[in-house]
């Protein structure tokens, strides 16, 4: 949105406008061979290289309709022949592009011929959809002369269809702003630390700056984040506040705090939930187009309706999107993907913005969003961006495919093999990192998976399973090789003496992740657990000039007695001899103090080993414990044990679904046991990982091992104390708590009494 001395405009891109109102037919996602964003780039480029000298290239279009700004950048305008082209790149046969995408094309293209005519003041112009196949270096072009006049009424047609939404969007942001600009803070004061998060947030959007903030849990983390940044949206024009989270609760926790900042509806804010596609599928057992999926055939006729209904909804999350989508027989999870784009707050999983694929980021680039990302629970991130930006190939895969490959795929697929086989004869040890990549390797699977995309060209029917995901991972390992630098290890892994795993592992995302905070208005990453600062902003890729603020805890160390059990090791060599010390250690305190604690350990087995040993010395206090996957009903069933005026003692595993987002106030949980300093395993994958490090940030130890586990360590304490009248426990049992160097890394709150 932007004003003008008329009053406020509406700025809407050339796709956006098209997309509204020339989209029609079935939701089709049937996967169709398309180029890399590379060779897109590629494509385009010799097009404009096959042109003439003056031919243009990426020509800026813009003009006005009423309230209306429409803008956008043509691919190519040639003055010599007064041609204005659309490029789309291809693969394979031309005839199986959809018959909605090209009318997308065209409608995007008349736009740009309507903007042309009156920005040059011309009587018509020639227009060229030119498909350009990747494959064959191949122009297909189809084209048209069109005169001013036939484009202006064609463009008045989609603005008359358009302004109405528009119009309603500028009402909705005039009131959005306003209310905001008076929003009140909505409880009767701040939490003890709430205030002191909250303006560190509002500085960080006031100054278009990044903030890392560790807060301690239960000072209300989420309201102290998110209120702020929408008393900032007005003055700062944000258009859009993304909540990311890495769990469910914390997605749970931003949508009640948005409910209650909407003040029962009179703060006029839309809040969107994204779910997984695979929760939020009503159809699962179809796939995602209009000749299978009746919620897909017709989606993109009966969407304006859905859209208009969902626009007027109070708040979108998944039910409700669920409910208005069956309403409308249009599919919930595709309708909340299209309410991103009128929603200002989206509530969703770290994956939407910091993805390789993030469709968030991907819409703020197209649409130029001003955007201030919250993302919870921060801790998280570097593990799960480190996943988004590794990629691995199996062996066994490999076989799956060419088993199931058709005669004409056997030869490529069978060069994969040779190559692969060479770099097994280089990684001769169960496993080894490769100075880099293996070119020939590369080669033979870029050209497997050319390979399999011509094939696919030409099928009517799905890709074997198998072969199709070869194909994908195939298709991941190549675009991060792409990528390829110090940032990742490429390593060998032989699991018997036939098979072998690749794989490019990623051990600093920094690279990736940077643009993302560069381009977001403000990013503030918060979490219980952040500290030191720099170990995050590193591996990330913060900003130079991060903010970084450590809350002072609203709790005291008199609510929270921490004792290090020093006599006691939890190293693997002694974790025999450990058994006997933790029980009886836990048995006094639990005597001492009957009540409801958990107890966590490093491993499932060490856990069961505690647990048997435990439950033989001490039948008479419960015991209940944390099993491998378990299912959501049992992890529900398994807190409902800590119930008010309830006896017992709940092992469960460091960093596992225990260790931290459980609230269980009062007499929930009156302590833990902390029967580990939660370090990584030291196996070779790690030992690479800390050479990379110490290489790196010369400190190899303490990023691979020391900082990943105290986080674990400091997120279990914190299920103790929920509340300013909680009091309870915690005890830490290793003599490695002694050390000043992990100490230092415990909340400053805590007092830490010594215990033999």
């Amino acid at each position: 949105m932007s004003g003008t001395a008329a009053g406020p405009r509406y700025v809407v891109a050339v796709r956006a406008l098209c997309e509204f109102t020339a989209k029609e037919g079935d939701l089709d996602l049937r996967f169709t061979p398309s180029p890399t964003a590379q060779e897109g780039i590629a494509g385009h480029a010799v097009v404009a290289s096959r042109r003439g000298e003056r031919y243009r290239s990426e020509v800026t279009l813009e003009g006005d309709w009423g309230p209306l700004h429409v803008r956008g950048r043509a691919d190519g305008y040639d003055p010599d022949r007064n041609l204005i082209e659309e490029v789309k790149t291809y693969r394979g046969q031309f005839d199986r592009i959809p018959d909605n995408h090209r009318r997308l094309a065209w409608a995007q293209l008349r736009v740009y011929g309507h903007l042309l005519c009156e920005q040059e003041d011309l009587d018509d112009v020639e227009l060229a959809l030119v498909y350009f196949d990747i494959g064959s270096q191949q122009e297909t072009v189809l084209s048209e002369t069109r005169t001013r006049f036939e484009l202006a009424a064609q463009f008045d047609d989609q603005c008359r269809r358009f302004v109405a939404w528009a119009e309603q969007e500028l009402a909705h942001r005039t009131a959005r702003d306003a209310a905001l600009t008076a929003l009140r803070f909505p409880h009767a004061d701040f939490r003890p630390g709430q205030r002191q998060l909250a303006e560190a947030v509002f500085r960080a959007n006031a100054g278009k700056r990044s903030l890392l903030a560790q807060a301690p849990t239960g000072i209300g983390k989420t309201v102290g984040t998110l209120f702020p940044v929408l008393k900032a949206a007005p003055a700062q024009n944000l258009d859009k506040i993304f909540f990311l989270a890495a769990k469910t609760p914390g997605r749970q926790l931003a949508l009640d705090a948005a409910a209650t900042l909407r003040s029962g509806g009179t703060v006029p804010l839309r809040v969107l939930e994204l779910s997984a596609r695979d929760k939020a599928c009503e159809h699962p057992d179809k796939a995602c187009h209009g000749d299978a999926c009746p919620l897909a055939r017709g989606f993109y006729d009966r969407l304006p309706a859905a859209r208009a209904a969902a626009a007027g909804a109070d708040m979108l999350d998944r039910a409700t999107l669920r409910e208005i989508g069956l309403a409308h027989d249009v599919c919930p999870y595709y309708l909340g993907s299209e309410m991103v784009r009128w929603s200002d707050v989206v509530v969703g999983d770290y994956n939407y913005w910091f993805d390789g694929g993030a469709m968030l980021y991907a819409l703020a680039l197209e649409r130029g969003w001003k955007v201030s990302v919250l993302a919870d629970e921060a801790h998280n991130l570097v593990a799960r961006a480190r996943s988004m930006y590794s990629a691995t190939l199996q062996r066994s895969n490999l076989r799956a495919a060419r088993a199931a490959a058709p005669p004409e795929l056997h030869k490529p697929l069978d060069k994969v093999k040779r190559a692969w086989t060479e770099v097994g004869k280089t990684a001769p040890q169960p496993y080894q990192v490769l100075d880099g990549l293996p070119d020939k390797f590369l080669g033979a699977l870029q050209g497997a998976a050319s390979a399999v995309t011509e094939h696919m060209a030409a099928l009517t029917v799905p890709l074997d399973p198998a072969l199709q995901d070869f194909y994908f991972a195939a298709l991941q390992f190549g675009r991060l090789a792409e990528s390829f630098g110090e940032h990742s290890l490429f390593d060998v892994t032989r699991d018997n003496e036939r098979d072998t795993t690749l794989c490019i592992r990623n051990v600093v995302p920094a690279p990736f992740l940077a643009p993302r905070f560069a381009y977001a208005h403000s990013t503030t990453l918060f979490s219980a657990t952040l500290s030191p600062w720099h170990y995050c902003a590193d591996l990330l890729g913060m900003p130079a000039d991060t903010a970084w603020i450590d809350v002072d805890s609203p709790f005291t160390a008199s609510q929270l007695d921490v004792h290090v059990a020093h006599g006691i090791s939890t190293r693997y060599q002694a974790r025999a001899g450990s058994l006997a010390p933790i029980a009886a250690l836990m048995a006094d305190q639990y005597h001492a103090r009957p009540g409801n604690y958990l107890a966590f350990f490093s491993s499932f087995e060490y856990l069961q080993q505690a647990a048997d040993r435990f439950e033989r010395d001490h039948p008479d206090i419960p015991v209940w414990r944390q099993a491998r996957r378990m299912s959501e009903p049992e992890r529900a069933e398994f807190l409902a044990r800590f119930a008010v005026g309830g006896r017992g003692i709940g092992f469960a595993v460091l960093g596992g679904s225990f260790g931290e987002g459980v609230d269980l106030p009062g007499e929930r949980l009156i302590g833990a046991f902390v029967a580990t300093l939660g370090l990584p395993q030291v196996n070779p994958i790690n030992e690479q990982l800390r050479r990379r490090m110490q290489a790196m940030f010369g400190a190899g130890y303490d990023y691979t091992y020391l900082y990943p586990g105290m986080q674990k360590v400091v997120q279990a304490a914190g299920r103790v104390i929920r509340t300013e009248q909680d009091r309870g426990v915690v005890w830490l049992i290793d003599d490695r708590f002694a050390r000043p160097e992990v100490r230092a890394l415990l909340p400053a709150w805590w007092h830490v009494g010594m215990a033999a």
